[in-house]
C-alpha cells in the first residue's frame, strides 16, 4: 500500500473553491469504519460544478471531490464488510459534506456501501455511476406509478445524450417502451438510436414557454433538465401519467401551474439518488443487471485519467460530454 497517493481536492483560494491535486496519506482520511481502495470513479454534472468552481458543491473545505466510488474493501471495523469485498458508493454527501472518490483510497461509513453485482466490473459500475443508478431509480419510479406500458404511448427522456439520459433511453428501450429522446445535438441522434430511441424532439421545443395544458403526448418521462423544460413536459403528459424528475441542468425553478396535476392527475415524482435507502439502491442495481445492455454501456463510455478532470469538468458543463466518463484514479 502506497505511503502517499494523489487526490483531487477542492480547497479555499481567496474565498472561492478551487480544484488542485494533492498528495495524501491514509492518516489524513476521515475516521470512518471501512477503508476502500478505489479502482474507478466517474464524472457527473455535479462533479463538473465542484471541480470547475462554478458551483459551491463542497460545503466544507478542503474536500476530496467525486460523488462515486467503485473499489475493494481493504480494512473494516464493521462486521458487515470484510477485506476483499467489492463495493460501490453513490451519493451520501460525497464531495459535499464527505470526502469523495477522486482518490486512490477513501474511508467511508458501512451503511453507504452496496455490494457490487457480480455481473459488473469496477469500470462498468462507474460507467453506470450515479447517473446510471439515478436513471434506474427513475425507470423504477415510473413503472411503480403504472402508466407506461411496453409498446404503448411514448416515454420521453430529456437531456437524452447525457449520463442519466443515455442510461434511461437504454433501459426503457430494453424493456420494450417507445422512447423519444430530447436533445439539442442532432449529431447524437445515431448514438441515441443505437441505444433504442425511436423518435427525437429538439430540446429548444421544450425550452420555450408554453401553455399550462398542451396536447397530451407522453405516457411518462424522465427529466434531468428542470425549469421550463419540465413545465412543458408536465403540460404534455397524458391524463394519469407521471414525470420522474432528477436534475436541474436547465435550472432549479419550476415556472408552471398546478393545472396538469389537478386537471389531468399528472404526477411529478421526485427522484433523489443521494440519500436513497439501500432497498431502493439494490432494486436500481437489479434493474441495471437485468436490463442494461453491456455493449450499449460500452458505446456510451469513455475512460479518462484523474489528471484530465479539470478539463472534463468544463466540458460537461458546456454540454460537450456525451454519455459517461469513467475516471481512472490511478492514472
Amino acid at each position: 500500500m502506497s505511503e502517499t497517493f494523489r487526490a483531487l481536492m477542492i480547497v479555499d483560494h481567496e474565498g472561492k473553491p478551487k480544484a488542485e491535486f494533492r498528495e495524501l496519506t491514509l492518516a489524513e482520511l476521515p475516521d470512518h469504519d471501512v477503508l476502500v481502495e478505489i479502482a474507478f470513479s466517474t464524472l457527473n454534472y455535479k462533479d463538473g460544478l465542484a471541480v470547475s468552481g462554478k458551483g459551491r458543491i463542497a460545503r466544507r473545505l478542503p474536500m476530496v471531490a467525486g460523488v462515486d466510488i467503485a473499489g475493494t474493501v481493504v480494512e473494516s471495523r464493521s462486521p458487515e464488510w470484510k477485506a476483499g469485498d467489492k463495493v460501490v458508493v453513490n451519493g451520501w454527501g460525497l464531495s459535499e459534506t464527505e470526502w469523495g472518490g477522486y482518490s486512490r483510497f477513501q474511508r467511508v461509513k458501512p451503511e453507504w456501501l452496496v455490494r457490487l453485482p457480480d455481473e459488473f466490473s469496477f469500470e462498468q459500475a462507474m460507467a453506470i455511476g450515479t447517473a446510471g443508478y439515478t436513471a434506474a431509480l427513475c425507470v423504477n419510479a415510473l413503472e411503480a406509478w403504472g402508466m407506461i406500458k411496453p409498446g404503448g404511448r411514448e416515454v420521453l427522456v430529456t437531456g437524452a445524450a447525457g449520463g442519466v439520459g443515455s442510461t434511461s433511453v437504454s433501459l426503457l428501450a430494453s424493456k420494450g417502451y417507445s422512447v423519444t429522446a430530447s436533445t439539442g445535438r442532432p449529431e447524437t441522434h445515431d448514438y441515441l438510436a443505437g441505444l433504442g430511441a425511436s423518435a427525437f424532439i429538439d430540446r429548444a421545443e421544450l425550452a420555450e414557454k408554453g401553455g399550462a395544458l398542451q396536447k397530451e403526448r407522453w405516457a411518462g418521462a424522465v427529466d434531468s433538465v428542470g425549469s421550463t423544460t419540465l413545465v412543458n413536459v408536465l403540460a404534455q403528459t397524458v391524463y394519469g401519467g407521471a414525470v420522474a424528475a432528477c436534475g436541474l441542468a436547465g435550472g432549479a425553478d419550476l415556472p408552471g401551474t398546478v393545472m396538469p396535476h389537478i386537471l389531468r392527475g399528472v404526477a411529478l415524482l421526485g427522484v433523489d439518488s443521494v440519500m436513497a435507502p439501500r432497498a431502493k439502491r439494490e432494486a436500481a442495481w437489479a434493474t441495471l443487471v437485468a436490463h442494461l445492455d453491456k455493449k450499449q454501456l460500452e458505446a456510451m463510455t469513455t475512460v479518462a485519467p484523474l489528471s484530465d478532470l479539470p478539463r472534463l469538468a468544463t466540458e460537461i458543463l458546456a454540454g460537450r460530454v456525451r454519455g459517461r466518463v469513467v475516471i481512472d484514479v490511478s492514472a
